[in-house]
């Protein structure tokens, strides 16, 4: 669907719709359960790798003739855009989790994830946080806003032509709305928003991007806007910048309170006897473990509470056909673990950032293609579904690890798994 009305006065805040409440409360966890796990038996040999391809073949019925390396990528016409210079690819391991059950706003049902790393006990780790949460119910996933930002900036010679520009801007949104819409088939201008220090002004412009992750789109619409802007208002800048570095884009900040991409919210109950048997320790290690933690990222000065989400974000980005660099926002996360009233761990993650795609960058190479078929997420109307499963995903991981942590596993984990 090609730009609807821009929502350019709507409040900005996190919503839940009564729509996304029916579908959660409708789902049936118990339907997942018959999925099959991924085989885990002989990982590093010729065998164990055919059983786990055979497995896709039969579980999912999806190609990966890529991934297998049975077909090699000739395509070099369908580089333009991606890479200057080619040479060749860079092949990086990629393996399979899961299946991973989320009860999710976009993404439903069980996922069964490809992750590419070279680093040993990653996917062990995730698939370990992912059977624990299977084996208590799904994963509850909820986008709550959505946005990507520009923030161009101008300077002035002084706060009156400040403010006179100011006033002018505020004028003609609705303007820059149609501008957008000129631009962009897919582009939505949401929010203006105003932020001034001194003689400087930064304009925050924020838009939702369909499918695509938007930051090239966005980046061409705010451009379209700016000239427009400087073309005919009366008052003029003495300089001016498409970016002035408070967007967020590939860096963690401090704006955990707002969205770049995605924001999202997940939870679940981990039963006690799950913890017990699956992760070897108990809901007081786990908690205890959380606390330290999070009073460390504080003493440590981390944006965020999380231990380790820009792991399985690299990983999923890469066998996705995702911006890696958007790792740098995309990890922000809020951590939460709490014993409950029947002695069960409630487990959340809150992730303000998560900026992804399924239509255009990366997503259409052959392996990279293959990866979203694996989960779903290949074409329009998919992107929703990717952050869901992503943040989910994160939250595999901070059970594992946290769980290693406290009860002394994770320097044996990886003696074993690792290098």
């Amino acid at each position: 669907m090609k730009n609807p009305p821009s929502n350019i006065s709507r409040a900005k805040y996190d919503f839940i719709d009564s729509s996304v409440i029916e579908k959660l409360e409708s789902y049936n966890p118990h339907l997942s359960q018959e999925l099959e796990k991924v085989p885990t038996q002989d990982p590093y040999t010729l065998n164990g790798q055919k059983l786990r391809l055979n497995f896709i073949r039969k579980q999912l019925n999806t190609n990966v003739d890529y991934l297998s390396g049975e077909k090699v990528f000739n395509d070099n016409e369908s580089l333009k855009g991606n890479i200057e210079n080619y040479i060749g690819m860079s092949q990086i391991p990629t393996g399979l989790i899961g299946p991973l059950v989320i009860n999710g706003s976009s993404a439903q049902g069980s996922f069964y994830v490809p992750l590419a790393t070279t680093e040993g006990t990653l996917l062990a780790s995730y698939n370990r946080g992912t059977k624990a949460c299977r084996e208590s119910g799904a994963i509850t996933a909820i986008t709550l806003q959505e946005g990507v930002q520009r923030t161009p900036t101008f300077k002035f010679k002084n706060l009156i032509d400040l403010g006179k520009f100011v006033e002018w801007v505020l004028e003609h949104k609705e303007t820059f709305s149609v501008l957008t819409r000129e631009t962009s088939n897919y582009a939505i201008l949401n929010d203006v928003g105003i932020n001034i220090e001194g003689n400087i002004l930064i304009i925050r412009f924020e838009y939702s991007s369909g499918d695509a992750s938007g930051q090239n789109m966005v980046t061409i619409c705010t451009d379209k806007i700016c000239k427009y802007i400087l073309s005919n208002c009366p008052i003029k800048p003495v300089f001016w910048t498409i970016e002035g570095n408070t967007s967020g884009d590939k860096k963690a900040t401090s704006l955990t309170t707002r969205v770049r991409g995605k924001k999202i919210t997940a939870e679940i109950t981990l039963k006690r006897g799950i913890i017990e048997s699956v992760l070897k320790t108990t809901p007081e290690l786990m908690q205890q473990q959380w606390k330290i933690s999070a009073s460390g990222s504080v003493k440590g000065g981390s944006i965020g509470t999380g231990m380790h989400p820009a792991n399985a974000l690299a990983a999923l980005f890469i066998a996705c056909g995702q911006d890696v660099a958007c790792t740098g926002e995309a990890s922000t996360a809020i951590t939460r673990m709490e014993i409950d009233e029947n002695g069960d761990l409630y487990c959340a993650i809150t992730m303000p950032n998560i900026i992804v795609g399924t239509v255009g960058g990366g997503t259409s190479f052959p392996t990279q293609k293959e990866c979203l078929e694996l989960i779903g997420c290949y074409g329009a109307g998919k992107s929703g579904k990717l952050a869901e499963i992503a943040v989910a995903l994160c939250l595999t991981g901070e059970i594992s690890i946290l769980a290693a942590m406290g009860s002394g596993q994770f320097t044996a984990a990886h003696q074993k798994f690792g290098r």
